[in-house]
């Protein structure tokens, strides 16, 4: 989902073409480390095609600037930085940056994209399947706080102020790349696309004569399992975090990938955790976030950003849903818009 808060990927089911004039038009390509999938919806395949192509360019554009993995991406430079001088930052960073801290204050430090410390330790760990010593845990949590970060936002500069202070963006870029590949759509005239980032999906208005897109969503522990029922959207964003592929097990514990700041650990929960918010961004940072912070306050949170979630967690064997209110409506009613052809 990412380079370390991995997104599981939700699958877009296809429906019929109920339009003669116009169609989906699908593609995909390796981005960011996982498929980047695209589906424009359109009566001009060479429009659609010539679409797609800019749509891509400017993902390798917005991931030069945000990628850790790129040596001389931007966010490269302002690690590099860290400990020596403030760095002054394009609007598209500076603007990311902003949402991050936003996020930041508003989960209470849960989502903190200071994080990249702990996330390299617990990365390294992961491949090398040695658990790293409580010492070296704690040492390392002492690098990581945004609070910590000095933000100029007027002057347009970062400065970390530890040498050994890193960023990663892990959690909020892809939504955030997703938002504008559909915002750039929409500016150049297509009112029908979804956009998958491995699994951080934004998407415009409902395909054809459908009511929205249909999103599966992966039950915990699995790779292919879905819910029996289906999510039907449109002109919003969704996002589904857990940890069925990286983690770390120690002492019969698993440890996910998505790490708790405040401790400096990965959440020990089979939780997965699916939010619908209006943005990329915002979906992407409250999946983490609310996996994370206990349920109840994961729930306050998606509310007070007017967003949807449901929480999936496995006990004994058993599924057990907690979700908010609003949650309920966006599951599958009927398909077709009836009386249109």
């Amino acid at each position: 989902m990412k380079p370390f808060i991995y997104t599981i990927t939700l699958l877009v089911f296809s429906t019929p073409l109920l339009q003669a004039q116009t169609r989906k038009f699908s593609y995909s390509e390796m981005k960011m480390g996982s498929a980047f999938n695209l589906i424009i919806v359109s009566a001009d395949s060479n429009k659609a095609n010539h679409l797609a192509r800019k749509s891509y360019e400017l993902v390798d554009s917005l991931n030069h600037i945000f990628s850790n993995y790129d040596s001389s991406s931007e966010l490269s430079k302002i690690n590099a930085s860290a400990g020596l001088l403030p760095y002054k930052m394009s609007t598209a960073m500076l603007d990311l940056v902003q949402k991050s801290q936003y996020a930041y204050i508003q989960s209470k430090g849960a989502y903190d994209i200071s994080i990249g410390p702990l996330s390299s330790l617990w990365r390294n760990a992961r491949k090398a399947k040695l658990f790293p010593e409580a010492s070296t845990v704690l040492a390392t949590k002492k690098l990581v706080g945004l609070n910590q970060v000095k933000i100029n936002k007027r002057l347009g500069t970062i400065f970390l102020p530890n040498a050994n202070m890193q960023l990663d963006f892990g959690g909020i870029a892809k939504g955030y790349i997703a938002q504008w590949v559909i915002n750039f759509l929409k500016a150049n005239g297509i009112q029908q696309a979804l956009v998958d980032a491995g699994g951080d999906i934004v998407m415009s208005g409902a395909p054809l004569n459908q009511q929205g897109w249909l999103i599966g969503v992966n039950l915990p522990e699995t790779t292919d399992d879905l819910l029996n029922k289906k999510l039907q959207l449109s002109n919003c964003s969704v996002a589904t975090s857990g940890d069925v592929f990286q983690f770390i097990e120690y002492k019969g514990v698993k440890y996910s990938h998505i790490i708790n700041p405040l401790t400096g650990y990965g959440v020990t929960n089979l939780r997965n955790v699916t939010i619908v918010a209006k943005t990329g961004a915002t979906a992407d940072w409250l999946a983490t976030a609310c996996s994370i912070l206990p349920i109840q306050e994961a729930k306050q949170l998606a509310i007070s950003h007017q967003a949807a979630l449901l929480i999936t967690t496995l006990k004994n064997g058993k599924l057990v849903f907690e979700a908010t209110p609003s949650f309920k409506n966006y599951w599958q009613t009927t398909n077709i818009i009836q009386g249109k052809k």
